[in-house]
């Protein structure tokens, strides 16, 4: 069995352009992958609270574009196609979205090019500056839009007042694999309109579905809150607490997990060619 698989590999080296173990697509993939991950987790700590706080801002686009098409249509679809904004703000700008970061981070730890206190401090960084960047753009977003009001409302309703569930624990977990295929699917081509392509596909299903995202919606709860809506943050933390470790779980377990294993023969050989040591490593 062990021959035919070396066969196998041999076979595919000599069909494709380069050497590795895989088609050569998924190879070039892993490194710009891989590379981006540890360049990302080597950020001082204040270059990960910047990037995050400009990620809620951007993100803030495309809830602003989100509130505009469903106020003046009332259509989640054609507002989930106008959400997308956002996450090519994300792209265009290298900012930095928190449920963003589960494969590209993970890739780069787990082929020993960054360490996993590296990859706390991009969480917890990025995590908690999307939440003040976005808290500060509906801020922006409720004083001009005054009329909007009511759109916002119940926009945050339908979220923070959802009860724990299997349907919401679902609609959690398809929203952490959604945005984490995304970023998958613009790793998987250098062509800039690909790249968009996906943000668009991501946008439409994570607003246009309602699907439970735990940075996006968080804005729309901020929102709520400070035109004076019958929600407190308290209410917001009941719902953020299960929503983001759900997203967490679905972009880890359906997306990244998977590709890993998948990829596992580049795992290796990243881990062979360039160990990281973690008493050297950058914080």
């Amino acid at each position: 069995m062990s021959e035919h698989k070396n066969d196998g590999d041999a076979r595919r080296s000599e069909l494709g352009s380069t050497a590795g173990p895989v088609e050569d697509e998924i190879e070039k993939s892993f490194d710009r992958t891989v590379d981006e991950g540890a360049q990302r987790l080597h950020r001082t700590f204040a270059d990960v609270l910047i990037t995050g706080l400009f990620g809620g801002f951007e993100i803030g686009i495309g809830v602003l574009a989100y509130l505009a098409v469903l106020h003046e249509t009332g259509n989640h679809l054609l507002a989930g196609l106008a959400f997308s904004a956002g996450l090519i703000a994300l792209l265009l700008a290298k900012s930095e979205l928190f449920t963003e970061g589960f494969l590209v981070p993970i890739a780069a730890v787990t082929a020993k090019q960054a360490t996993l206190g590296q990859l706390g401090k991009l969480w917890a960084g990025t995590l908690a500056a999307n939440l003040v960047g976005g808290w500060i753009f509906m801020m922006l977003v409720v004083t001009a839009f005054p009329q909007w009001t009511g759109t916002i409302t119940s926009s945050a309703e339908h979220y923070v007042h959802a009860d724990l569930s299997w349907q919401t624990i679902c609609l959690a977990v398809l929203g952490g694999s959604t945005i984490t295929l995304m970023t998958r699917m613009q790793h998987g081509t250098e062509a800039m309109s690909g790249k968009l392509a996906a943000a668009v596909v991501g946008g439409f299903l994570l607003s246009g579905l309602q699907l439970f995202h735990s940075i996006l919606d968080s804005l729309l709860i901020f929102g709520a809150i400070q035109v004076g809506a019958e929600i407190s943050y308290l209410d917001w933390l009941g719902w953020f607490s299960y929503t983001v470790v759900f997203n967490i779980a679905g972009g880890i377990l359906l997306v990244t997990a998977l590709r890993l294993v998948r990829d596992r023969k580049l795992v290796e050989r990243e881990r062979k060619e360039a160990p990281v040591d973690p008493t050297t490593a950058s914080s």
